[in-house]
């Protein structure tokens, strides 16, 4: 796949241009399994977790079809993108833009927290492709200032994410109001779970199922290892003694929830780390200036929960930590994206405390790899941990045993010591019976004894 080209994949030279402007010499795994199918005009299912360029995978299929069947007439979208986020939706939006700017295409997009009066080119004036959040949309569809009839092509990225968020009603309702479509396209991290397989099987006809986690090469950008902490105060002090590191020059460190954003933050900034920080049911006039602070360099410390952070594209973050480790495996490697983006070398660094051990082998287990343990001179684990996880192991695999041998053992016992024949007891008491019979009893216990 590394040695095929764009042109290959029979796009337009102008869509291959602004390509060439955007800094991408070769389709990755994603774009050079998808295109192709999404061409032919197949319903496509697809795993790809950030970072492995899927925004392409589907804008490229979209702006070629748009080109090969362009409009007669002046009308609503053609192509609908709905997404989980606004920043995400946003970030899309942008991506199309680009890809677009040598052709006659126009994108909008409409999300919520943005006056109505923004969203008025994507409601009355001709519009190619319309990027949206299903909860304003679906607003607009209610109030009939969007119309769904035309739509050609549906896409849902991140579908897993908009499951999460519970917009499964949302996007039923539009894709209903979008039904005469020939195409939808479905992308999501995983393609794991009930919830899921059936959200898409509604949806898809038919549909070329492509799996894309990010093959060795590119997951090799990434350089990834763990740090042990005994404590809490022990890994604050190794967060710290890594983020003065000199190389460490644009961080995002994830925390697992609102309250330990805020911990973490304000603790980070009394030791003189200015940061920006991100959590969910935030304000967006308020992400965005914190999205700003970190695009523009002001501060080169952003603090994020998982939540928050969904679907945010920032450029050259040269580490990601790992404060508390995710509750998914599919969560640490969409976290991980964040850094070694655009072919360039990233850091992902875990900082694990014993209570975090099972979260640990779940990760290598995912990403079928162990993760290598480091040390900071001066900050070593006084606790060994590999006797935590092994131990909990072995005794689990002691006791089942326990449990079962032992009762085979008494079965066979049971069986093999049994009696054959008449006992002892059986044999004297049918004799004496005899005895009676004849009216010889003194003489047959005489006998007997």
């Amino acid at each position: 796949m590394s040695s095929m080209t764009f042109e290959q994949l029979e796009l337009d030279p102008i869509l291959v241009r602004a390509l060439t402007d955007m800094g991408y010499a070769k389709p990755t795994t994603i774009q050079s399994q998808v295109i192709p199918e999404a061409m032919s005009g197949r319903d496509i299912m697809a795993s790809a977790p950030t970072g492995t360029g899927k925004t392409a995978a589907f804008l490229l299929p979209i702006c070629q079809h748009l080109l090969d069947f362009p409009r007669r007439n002046a009308g609503p979208a053609r192509i609908l993108i709905l997404t989980p986020t606004r920043e995400l939706a946003i970030q899309i939006g942008e991506d199309a833009k680009k890809i677009a700017r040598h052709t006659p295409l126009r994108v909008e997009v409409i999300t919520g927290g943005v006056h109505e009066s923004q969203h008025l080119p994507a409601l009355t004036k001709t519009t190619d492709i319309v990027v949206a959040t299903p909860g304003r949309l679906l607003q607009y569809i209610e109030e009939e200032s969007f119309d769904c009839r035309d739509i050609e092509m549906l896409v849902l990225d991140e579908a897993d994410r908009m499951l999460d968020m519970g917009f499964i009603k949302e996007v039923d309702r539009i894709a209903a109001e979008a039904r005469w479509r020939r195409q939808t396209m479905l992308f999501s991290a995983t393609l794991e779970g009930h919830g899921l397989m059936k959200f898409a099987a509604d949806l898809l006809k038919d549909p070329v199922e492509v799996s894309a986690e990010p093959p060795r090469s590119e997951r090799k950008k990434i350089n990834q290892w763990v740090h042990m902490a005994d404590n809490p105060e022990h890994k604050f002090a190794l967060l710290l003694n890594l983020l003065r590191q000199p190389d460490v020059t644009r961080s995002i460190i994830f925390v697992k929830t609102r309250e330990r954003l805020m911990e973490l933050a304000s603790r980070l900034q009394q030791e003189g780390l200015h940061n920006a920080w991100l959590r969910g049911e935030m304000e967006q006039e308020k992400r965005n200036e914190a999205l700003s602070r970190f695009r523009i360099g002001r501060v080169n410390i952003l603090v994020a929960t998982d939540v928050a952070s969904r679907g945010i594209d920032l450029p050259q973050v040269s580490h990601v930590i790992n404060y508390d480790m995710p509750r998914t495996a599919d969560v640490y490697v969409h976290r991980i994206g964040r850094t070694g983006r655009a072919g360039q070398k990233g850091t992902a660094i875990s900082l694990i405390e014993a209570h975090d051990m099972p979260l640990l082998v779940k990760v290598e287990k995912y990403i079928e790899e162990p993760l290598k343990r480091r040390f900071i001179e001066g900050l070593r684990p006084q606790h060994k941990e590999a006797k935590v996880a092994s131990r909990k192991k072995k005794d689990g695999e002691r006791s089942s045993k326990k449990k079962v041998a032992p009762v085979k053992k008494e079965k066979v016992r049971l069986r093999d010591t049994k009696a054959k024949g008449k006992p002892k007891w059986a044999t004297e008491k049918s004799a004496a019976d005899k005895a009676n019979k004849s009216g010889r009893k003194p003489a047959a216990k005489d006998n007997n004894q």
